[in-house]
């Protein structure tokens, strides 16, 4: 199997597995870390989104040109 191939078949797996974490064991101090964390996937997620809709707008005005 190709190293991208494991990249790809876990990319699908880990938001499922993450949710599905039991957050019980977890300290207060360790639930703050991860909320920051996945505050700053989302606010990476954002800019990414941002970033393909500025493309598509960009791509879609030349063509309408």
């Amino acid at each position: 199997m190709e190293p991208d191939e494991n990249v790809n078949h876990l990319r699908g797996n880990l938001l499922p597995m993450l949710l599905a974490e039991d957050l019980d064991p977890l300290s207060v101090d360790e639930l703050t870390r991860r909320i920051a964390a996945l505050e700053g996937e989302i606010a990476r997620c954002r800019a990414r989104i941002d970033r393909a809709n500025s493309h598509r707008a960009s791509a879609d005005a030349l063509f309408r040109s």
